[in-house]
């Protein structure tokens, strides 16, 4: 592994040529290449003598599609961009050009579904593939020249071994190299890698799902009509739009601003179905009319015309957990708009134009709206605009998410009226030291981001002296300066979960006290917008993806600044010294940065020396409900911990989860980052579902590369939450209730690859085993039923061999 020793200059080098030329050769295809030697079957077309039935694109089709195949084809990170979600990807086909590219120079031409194309035609000029017959349709043809019916057919021809791990030509790993066969590449294909049938690298169908799907493909293809939007639907979406596509500048810059911070989740409309979502676009059509959406990359790209609308567009495809984070409309959510940007009095001067220079920095667009109506509209959803920073549609995001720590929690400074007025007028005339990255479009470098930091920087000095002159001046630093959820609203704190690649965010304080802990201001707060949702792109450059990393450095860093605030002085140097530990961090410099507040004592009266702990356990007993949940297995202050309403099952169970939540270092070596831990009971129907978390110790987050030359995991914990936190499961767990405590002291001396491996065999479900798809239906429908609105499909693309 490569080291360098320098300036901040050659760390910056580092970092640009590492990224464009030393990235993953990651092409997405179907399955990784090989070059296992095998005997060449003979092409054998499918059996036309099977019992074909007629059959429903959505009521036969689909549900098998859901419950198979969208498990790993969904989303940016969907094998050969072949997106099984909707009949729109099935038809699109797949490419075999990558989404994921972190070594290209120039900025990829986006290929995003409903947006980029709409027709057939368009999608083959792009570049994608049919899997589907497109030829002369007949049955035979529409059988034996369809990519889907000869992976299903390749797969039943060449099963896998029922029992222990997964040969070695099944590789699973997110970078490998992988290929995408058109049909006329088939051949090969089935002859170089017969194990590589679709579900890949899984158990196959049942023969009855095998042959709906067969019937389906043979009959054409075909889609249904999709029924129309109820009344009710039609109904709320006029007023939205009417609310949105208001006339006056004030209602437009509104508009504006509530679209580029609502644009990238799932709007859904209180009281009505739990499946009914809908994407906020901008459209060239008005209310009434068919959606035609723009194609701008980011939301505030030069829209291109004189004349949009904003726009409620329903959203077809199948909803999954990992890009799946929910805004709810109501007509209070409406009347609280309202009130936060409508109602007080201030007045739009000029709209805004769409430059990138300008556009970009939030700070410039929206200086005439009052900063505390943009900070409470932020904070009243605090857990979706968070979500939308580390549970977008980018669904992979490794140089992105590992600059943030394995857990930590997240409390806010509270907006105060006096205050916040003057702090709209520091942002407006320091808007030029808020330049994001964005702002240099997809040919920012080394020199433009050098700008940029030193723009931050002085941004933080100016940041320092304006808050001594107007906030510190008045207010003690003390437990007055947290946003207390205005006494009920529970987004007051969050707890962040990152699994290497992916993250998820909670309300409440979850799992043991960790490492690092953020309070974030209102600048910080739409800076992380901007500079993780609203400004990247995932088709852009390696300069652009490693910069965003690089900012999202020092925003992290001037959270935990934040927090520092409210230690005592003479104990703030420490604690951030112990988040920065390893030589490298010591050596690069880069990241040695002033210690902010340093000259400011808190007036916090400490009872005890654990002051992070402490702070938190005393903020959220303040807050009350607005607290969230007590976490009673992984912190029990004071026994006896029972969950309300809880049955004595679950009360057996979680006094057995706390004892596993004691487990760290070692003892949990044999847990991948994200375990489903099934508890089978007396009742099949009540059986208990737990998910377990490790989170993994680094000496430090400073760097995008060598991670596992700075992990510590002699001091990874372990976080036990009752029912589902994650989107990607790594491992299926299952285990009679009589019999956890065996399963504890089993997990704690599993460390050689045979423990382990007895381990697994014993509670593990591996990824051939043929029970693992009843399990992931009975998990998938668990969430459901427990979550519904926020629940989707989970992902098995990051499932271990185990």
């Amino acid at each position: 592994m490569i080291r360098i020793v320098g300036s901040k200059l050659y760390t910056l080098l580092f970092f640009i040529f590492i990224s464009c030329f030393i990235g993953a050769y990651n092409t997405i295809n179907f399955a990784s290449t090989s070059n296992t030697a095998t005997a060449k079957p003979q092409t054998q077309p499918v059996d036309l003598n099977r019992q074909f039935r007629p059959v429903s694109y959505h009521n036969d089709v689909k549900p098998i599609l859901d419950s198979r195949c969208v498990a790993c084809h969904s989303c940016y990170d969907s094998p050969c961009q072949l997106k099984l979600s909707s009949f729109e990807g099935i038809d699109r086909g797949a490419s075999k050009k990558s989404v994921y590219d972190h070594e290209r120079i120039t900025a990829q031409e986006p290929s995003r579904l409903y947006i980029d194309e709409t027709t057939t035609a368009g999608w083959r000029k792009k570049g994608f593939f049919p899997v589907l017959n497109e030829q002369t349709s007949s049955p035979e043809a529409n059988l034996n020249k369809s990519l889907i019916a000869k992976l299903l057919q390749l797969k039943r021809d060449n099963p896998l071994p029922s029992s222990g791990k997964l040969p070695n030509t099944i590789e699973l790993d997110l970078e490998r190299s992988l290929q995408c066969p058109s049909l006329d590449e088939f051949e090969e294909y089935r002859h170089d890698h017969p194990l590589w049938g679709m579900p890949y690298g899984l158990p196959p169908l049942t023969q009855d799902q095998e042959n709906t799907l067969l019937s389906w493909l043979q009959a054409g293809a075909k889609t249904d009509i999709q029924p129309s939007l109820s009344a009710a639907a039609a109904t709320e979406i006029e007023k939205w739009e009417h609310f949105l596509n208001g006339p006056s500048s004030k209602q437009q810059l509104v508009a504006r601003y509530i679209y580029e911070h609502l644009y990238i989740g799932d709007l859904h409309f209180k009281g009505h179905p739990a499946t009914e979502f809908y994407k906020l676009v901008r459209s060239k059509t008005p209310s009434g009319q068919t959606v035609e959406e723009l194609k701008s990359i980011r939301p505030f790209d030069d829209p291109g015309i004189e004349r949009f609308y904003y726009r409620l567009r329903p959203i077809t495809s199948t909803i999954v957990d990992k890009d799946h984070f929910v805004y709810e409309l109501s007509d209070g959510k409406m009347q609280r708009l309202q009130e936060l940007f409508l109602k007080p009095e201030f007045t739009v001067t000029k709209l805004p134009g769409y430059g990138p220079q300008s556009a970009a920095n939030p700070f410039n667009t929206f200086s005439e709206l009052p900063a505390i109506s943009r900070y409470q509209f932020l904070l009243d959803d605090a857990q979706y605009f968070f979500s939308g920073f580390i549970k977008g549609p980018v669904c992979r995001g490794q140089a992105a998410v590992n600059v943030i720590r394995d857990q930590f929690w997240i409390a806010f400074i509270k907006p105060q009226n006096d205050f916040m007025q003057e702090s709209t007028e520091f942002l407006a005339a320091n808007n030029h030291y808020l330049r994001m990255p964005a702002s240099e479009g997809e040919k920012i470098g080394l020199i433009s981001w050098l700008d940029v930091n030193k723009l931050q920087q002085q941004y933080v000095d100016k940041k320092e002296t304006f808050i001594h002159k107007a906030l510190l001046r008045h207010h003690d630093v003390d437990f007055n300066l947290i946003w207390d959820g205005d006494g009920h609203n529970d987004n007051a704190l969050l707890t962040v979960f990152r699994h290497f690649d992916n993250a998820t965010v909670v309300k409440g304080l979850v799992g043991k006290t960790p490492l690092t802990a953020w309070v974030v201001d209102y600048p910080l707060f739409e800076r992380i917008h901007y500079l993780l949702v609203a400004g990247f792109n995932v088709y852009g450059t390696a300069g652009h993806q490693v910069t965003t990393r690089l900012y999202m450095d020092s925003l992290r860093m001037e959270a935990e600044n934040n927090f520092l605030r409210f230690i005592p002085v003479q104990h703030r140097k420490a604690m951030r010294d112990s988040w920065y530990q390893g030589i490298d961090a010591k050596l690069f410099g880069f990241f040695d940065k002033p210690l902010y507040g340093i000259d400011k004592e808190t007036a916090i009266s400490y009872q005890t020396s654990d002051y992070k702990k402490e702070f938190f356990e005393r903020t959220q007993q303040r807050l009350g409900p607005a607290g969230g949940e007590p976490d009673l297995i992984n912190r029990c202050l004071k026994e006896p911990c029972i969950r309300a309403n809880s049955s004595p099952d679950q009360q057996q169970a979680d006094g057995m989860m706390r004892q596993l939540a004691d487990l760290k270092g070692y003892e949990i070596e044999a847990l991948p980052e994200v375990s489903f831990l099934r508890i089978k009971t007396a009742d099949p129907e009540k059986d208990l579902v737990y998910t377990l978390i490790r989170n993994q110790k680094l000496s430090n987050v400073s760097f995008i590369f060598a991670e596992n030359l700075r992990r510590q995991p002699e001091q990874d914990t372990l976080t036990v939450v009752p029912g589902f936190l994650g989107s990607y499961p790594n491992i299926f767990l299952s285990v009679l209730i009589q019999q956890v405590p065996e399963f504890i002291e089993h997990l704690k001396h599993a460390r050689t690859g045979a423990e382990k491996d007895l381990f697994y065999n014993r509670y593990g479900i591996r990824r051939n085993n043929p029970q693992i798809w009843q399990y992931y239906d009975w998990f998938n429908q668990k969430y459901l039923h427990e979550q519904p609105g926020t629940a989707g499909f989970f992902d098995m693309n990051r499932y271990e061999n185990l």
